[in-house]
């Protein structure tokens, strides 16, 4: 073999063999959470066992089951009687203060951003059992998605930065007012691609993520108003367009409730139907009302 050649081989196997180093480093940093960043489960729970000296547990079951609902001996049950709902109930109380900053900056109900956050997060812990229960089900918190869907309530960015275009054009018909502009407004020497992704997923503070459910509550309630049509208090409106889309908001005389299926305590709901159930129930009526 000619040296020459002898050495493009040892160079080719090389670089092979660095990719395939890399690879089996990435590989095993991801196994053990190397390469984890904010927004992960552990700086999550880290964060709210810190800030839950005086929680207690309002209800018993064992966790190493996958029980559809609080009374593990019923099979089947209503949505508020689920583990899910639960955990859920608790961290919305946690989350009551910055909730409603977001509403009275917003204008819009309290009631209705917690009415969309409720299916997104049920979905989440249906479809994470075992996150579940390791994590949010013993400490009471809301999942923060940090993948695709971002944030408490599961914001894309792509819809995230919609909602951002809709506020500064005039001529959208999901337009919400000159006054909302400020408040995602971004440092000049700030990346916004970046710092929206950093604003959706902070574990540790979850204005951001509200703010964004309710500035697409806001816009989809402006489309409508725009059309005759008043749905400030339509969640089977609201929260079905906040899981589809605003492509699919149609405004129109008769809507129903849709959107994805969620499987809860044993019963298939639409999102839109189990985000609607809560808003016309009384749970956390006292600090979320109608």
């Amino acid at each position: 073999m000619k040296p020459i050649f002898k050495k493009v081989v040892i160079v080719i196997v090389g670089i092979f063999a660095c990719i395939g180093m890399t690879f089996t480093v990435v590989f095993v940093g991801m196994q053990f959470g190397i390469f984890n960043v904010r927004g992960s489960i552990g700086e999550r729970n880290k964060f709210f066992t810190d800030s839950l000296s005086s929680a207690t547990t309002t209800f018993q079951y064992d966790l190493t089951l996958d029980v559809p609902c609080v009374n593990a001996s019923k099979k089947v049950c209503l949505w508020n009687e689920t583990p899910e709902w639960m955990v859920i109930k608790s961290a919305l109380q946690k989350d009551e203060a910055v909730i409603l900053r977001v509403s009275q900056e917003t204008g819009v109900s309290k009631r209705m951003i917690a009415a969309v956050v409720i299916p997104e997060q049920s979905r989440f812990f249906t479809s994470n059992r075992e996150v579940f229960k390791r994590y949010f089900e013993p400490m009471k918190i809301l999942g923060s998605m940090s993948q695709f869907s971002l944030g408490v309530s599961g914001i894309k960015i792509e819809t995230a930065q919609d909602i951002e275009k809709n506020m500064g054009d005039e001529h959208s018909v999901f337009y919400p007012g000159s006054n909302m502009t400020k408040l995602v407004r971004y440092a000049s020497s700030t990346d916004p691609e970046k710092e929206l992704y950093y604003r959706l997923t902070d574990a540790k503070d979850h204005y951001y993520s509200y703010l964004y459910t309710a500035l697409f509550i806001k816009e989809i309630q402006a489309q409508w108003k725009r059309e005759g049509y008043d749905i400030t208090q339509k969640p089977e409106v609201v929260v079905t367009l906040f899981n589809i889309g605003f492509d699919k908001s149609k405004p129109n005389t008769s809507p129903v409730a849709g959107g994805s299926e969620i499987v809860l305590g044993g019963q298939t709901y639409l999102y839109g139907q189990l985000g609607t159930n809560f808003y016309h129930s009384e749970e956390l009526v006292d600090i979320f009302p109608r």
